[in-house]
């Protein structure tokens, strides 16, 4: 549902390079005022209509609350937002009051003076207790909060009922279960894969790495430092690139796979397992596994544990220069709410980012229970840093796995590369 890494990579790039552009306006906080028109923008959908039936009922409730407001929503299609974001941040007069931020996109706006800090607007929001710790932690920069968590996306398991039937298999609870699972579909059914993973597939990767105690970088006092050479993060690395062999899924099969790779081998039937988000549904089920398959959270090393899961999704934002920051506010804070959120889940399938929601959206999809388990046993997120952009697009950590895989070098070397190429986008 969301656009892919790599277009969000560019985003933040095109941020960025806007940011250090000559301006014609520097963002500043400006007036307050309580009348006019209040400009959103929202990122556009394939299936728009859906999600603008939301949001125009939000404005209809905002308007009938607040005479002499209006509110102008634009949808930012993927081709044209780069600009769009890049004018924002370098002409004030051209940026919306209210944004959404695709957030590992949101440290780089805050970076570039684009976005207000409403981390009081939050202390005293009455829906803000229902919002998780860690889904406000991708929004949180500096210890200061620019924005509210909106929808979230996690990846599980997804597995062949089929072919686990037919083997005698049961869905796996530990890495050690998974791996043999893994081994035994290819061994019983050499034209799949026993679990298809890809050495371009960072947000498969990591998981493997957080439950191993490791990360991508600590943060301190003085920002983020890389930890990825750690013992623990070193443990994660090889526990994925482990299953990069001939009797899972051969290195020369699958060191190029990225994460839609592995998506669409399983749904092709390729695969006897894959790990995949709550977000991808539609596509499995437009594939030649349609009612063969069922979904587990993905296992941790410890039995019955659960894999910490990257927390993808949207969040909403109040641009720093807008002149109707306490309009901004309220409009986020509705479009945020749980109200809004259901009906964005009932319009589009974005599962709603406040926890007491996630009862009701299981009630009506029980099929959600094991991405909702796994938002629940905790998510983790890359570091919130204008560094992120950098270490995204150079592809560091994909270089590191890719090169693990393929033998070029020793997880030790290859981690020890990685973090020094962190460290410098941290400027360290």
């Amino acid at each position: 549902m969301r656009k892919p890494l790599a277009l969000a990579a560019l985003i933040a790039l095109a941020l960025v390079a806007g940011a250090c552009a000559p301006s014609t306006g520097t963002p500043t906080e400006s007036t307050d005022e309580k009348t006019g028109t209040l400009r959103v923008w929202l990122f556009d959908e394939a299936n728009r209509a859906a999600k603008e039936a939301v949001v125009s009922e939000a404005v209809a409730e905002f308007t009938a609350a607040h005479p002499g407001v209006s509110v102008d929503v634009s949808y930012l299609a993927t081709d044209t937002r780069a600009e769009k974001y890049k004018g924002a941040l370098n002409d004030p007069a051209s940026a919306p009051d209210v944004t959404e931020v695709g957030n590992t996109d949101l440290a780089g706006f805050v970076a570039s003076n684009g976005m207000a800090d409403v981390s009081s607007d939050l202390k005293s929001w009455s829906e803000a207790a229902d919002l998780p710790a860690d889904l406000v932690n991708t929004v949180t920069v500096d210890d200061k909060a620019y924005g509210v968590p909106w929808w979230i996306g996690v990846r599980a398991l997804y597995y062949r009922t089929d072919v686990f039937t037919d083997l005698g298999l049961r869905p796996p609870t530990s890495y050690a279960e998974l791996v043999s699972a893994a081994k035994r579909i290819r061994a019983e059914r050499e034209e799949m894969l026993g679990i298809a993973v890809g050495g371009l597939y960072v947000f498969g990767a990591l998981p493997f790495v957080w439950d191993a105690g490791g990360d991508i970088a600590t943060s301190g006092g003085s920002g983020y430092t890389a930890s990825i050479d750690s013992a623990a993060s070193k443990a994660g690395i090889t526990a994925y690139t482990d299953l990069f062999g001939d009797d899972i899924c051969p290195a020369q099969q699958c060191v190029d796979l990225t994460g839609g790779g592995t998506v669409e081998a399983f749904a092709a039937g390729r695969a006897g397992m894959g790990i995949l988000g709550n977000f991808n549904r539609s596509a499995v089920e437009a594939g030649a596994v349609k009612g063969r398959y069922a979904v587990v959270p993905l296992p941790g090393a410890k039995p019955g544990s659960i894999a910490p899961a990257f927390a993808g999704g949207s969040s909403l934002g109040v641009f720093r220069s807008t002149s109707h920051r306490t309009l901004a506010v309220e409009f986020m804070q509705l479009l945020a709410g749980r109200k809004y959120t259901l009906k964005l889940y009932d319009a589009m399938g974005f599962v709603p980012a406040m926890k007491s929601a996630r009862t009701e959206v299981i009630a009506k999809d029980p099929q959600l229970k094991p991405f909702i388990d796994t938002m629940e046993a905790g998510t983790r997120f890359v570091p919130v840093d204008k560094a992120w952009t950098t270490i995204d697009a150079e592809k560091i950590l994909p270089t590191l796995l890719q090169k693990v895989i393929t033998k070029q070098a020793t997880v030790d070397a290859a981690t020890a590369e990685a973090n020094t190429r962190i460290n410098a986008a941290f400027g360290k």
